[in-house]
């Protein structure tokens, strides 16, 4: 029997061609993040210093300081692009879907970290982008993040900036449109709600054969309240009545879910991973729910569950925007009419690959990296 990587080469092979022929519209949010590391013992200047390498060793350093003060020395590593739809585009991009963003990249000019995206995407810029401070550690990543100019992100600002009739017409005309920052952004169930009373029941009706996908991200919901993510959960589930619907989530937000949902919360292991996704989509009745822990990543569509393992790697050279990497890949699968299992290998190698380089890989580079996967 052919293993799943063998098997999403071959489909990969197969389909690729059709990638430049696919849209995707996505938005909202949009952010500088600046990736630093946390220094534990400085011996010169410059990087001359060793790092605090887990997220428990420096909350005893914080710890420590209760009562008193502490310095604390984050040492920036790259300013980059960053934000969940960014950096979720981007990943489409090099992989060679057209790409229209809507979001938060600058203002009245657009960032600099923006330009080379802005250079092979259509982008409209709504705001200034929000920041983060991505302090990484072997065992985890802390986003301190500075959100206000999220709040301006609203639908009659969006088609008031881009105009009404082509936002529409971008809406129209998209393979994929992927709504994503649910958490972040304040407004985005009344941009959802707005959706799907006034907007997309005007859009023409595309073939059966060919659906309109919608891809969500919730973006780690912790500090909204249940109340807010049942009713982010249920807009989510009416956007299957115009095309097909999946929603992306990492273990702690399905974790999440499945608190809010009254469902069995999965762990790392395949049969909960597997389990939880059939049940979630189930519940929630949309087309595909998946899963991605760090080390794997499973899915379910109609035609049942998938599950593949992750290249993992312990050493990366970075993890800011891996999860939204591989929200990229799966869905670039998705849009290329891969099979699930397939769609989600270029899931996991198309995240691989970006957390061992810090490069959004091309659809060439994803076939060298499932080729040569050991």
């Amino acid at each position: 029997m052919q293993s799943f990587k063998t098997l999403a080469l071959e489909a990969l092979r197969a389909r690729r061609a059709l990638a430049p022929t696919k849209r995707a519209l996505l938005g909202f949010d949009g952010f500088v993040d600046t990736i630093v590391k946390p220094v534990a013992t400085r011996t010169g200047q410059g990087d001359a210093f060793s790092e605090i390498g887990t997220i428990t060793e420096f909350a005893t350093r914080i710890a420590a300081a209760a009562g008193k003060s502490t310095n604390l020395e984050l040492y920036p590593v790259v300013d980059k692009l960053g934000g969940n739809g960014p950096i979720m585009a981007a990943a489409l991009l090099a992989g060679g879907t057209r790409i229209t963003y809507v979001g938060n990249l600058g203002a009245p000019d657009l960032h600099p970290v923006f330009h080379p995206f802005a250079a092979k995407a259509r982008v409209i810029s709504l705001a200034a982008p929000s920041t983060t401070i991505a302090v990484e550690f072997g065992d985890g990543k802390l986003m301190l993040g500075q959100l206000r100019p999220l709040d301006a992100i609203t639908l009659p600002h969006i088609e008031a900036t881009m105009g009404r009739e082509n936002f529409h017409a971008a809406l129209a005309e998209a393979d994929l449109v992927g709504l994503v920052n649910w958490t972040m952004i304040p407004n985005m169930s009344g941009i959802f709600a707005a959706l799907l009373d006034t907007v997309l029941p005007t859009l023409p009706a595309r073939p059966a054969a060919d659906p309109r996908r919608f891809f969500f991200d919730l973006a780690d919901p912790e500090k909204r309240t249940r109340e807010d993510l049942l009713e982010a959960l249920r807009l989510i589930s009416r956007f299957e009545a115009f095309g097909r619907v999946t929603l992306g989530l990492n273990l702690k937000e399905a974790q999440q879910v499945a608190a809010v949902l009254n469902l069995a919360a999965p762990d790392k292991d395949e049969a909960s991973l597997r389990t939880a996704c059939v049940a979630f989509r189930e519940r929630l009745g949309v087309a595909c729910v998946v899963i991605h822990p760090r080390e794997s990543a499973a899915c379910a569509t109609a035609e049942g569950s998938a599950w593949v393992p992750g290249p993992y790697t312990e050493k990366p050279l970075i993890t800011t925007g891996a999860g939204d990497h591989f929200n990229g890949g799966f869905s670039q699968g998705q849009l290329l009419g891969l099979d699930a299992e397939s769609c989600l290998a270029l899931g996991v190698c198309t995240s691989g690959h970006y957390v061992r380089t810090g490069v959004s890989p091309s659809l060439d580079q994803i076939e060298t990296f499932l080729a040569n996967w050991a």
